[in-house]
């Protein structure tokens, strides 16, 4: 196993472990990007907005696999989510995560 390999595989192994386990995804993405494209039952908040937002997040007492465009955002947002006490992870880009599903 390649060390590319070994890092992308653990990040599907976590995805589809957060799946099972119930999480709701949640794209950071701008309402634009949105508006192009998403993942059906996602939940849009915009990275902008999710620190006045963060209290809708908690209340779904869910995990949250983060996503955006290429991983950037989500990976700012779930750091915020898991200071946050929220469990969150970055699952990258939305195609990505979409296509893990």
């Amino acid at each position: 196993m390649g060390f590319l390999e070994y890092l992308f595989g653990t990040k599907k192994r976590k995805v589809e472990e957060y799946i099972e386990n119930g999480a709701v995804i949640l794209d950071v993405r701008s309402q634009r990007e949105w508006d192009a494209g998403h993942i059906e039952n996602s939940i849009h908040i915009p990275l902008g907005e999710l620190n006045n937002r963060v209290d809708e997040v908690k209340q779904l007492n869910k995990p949250v696999i983060a996503c955006c465009a290429s991983g950037v955002r989500s990976a700012k947002a779930s750091k915020f989510l898991n200071l946050n006490n929220i469990n969150a992870i970055n699952g990258g880009g939305w195609v990505s995560v979409k296509k893990k599903l």
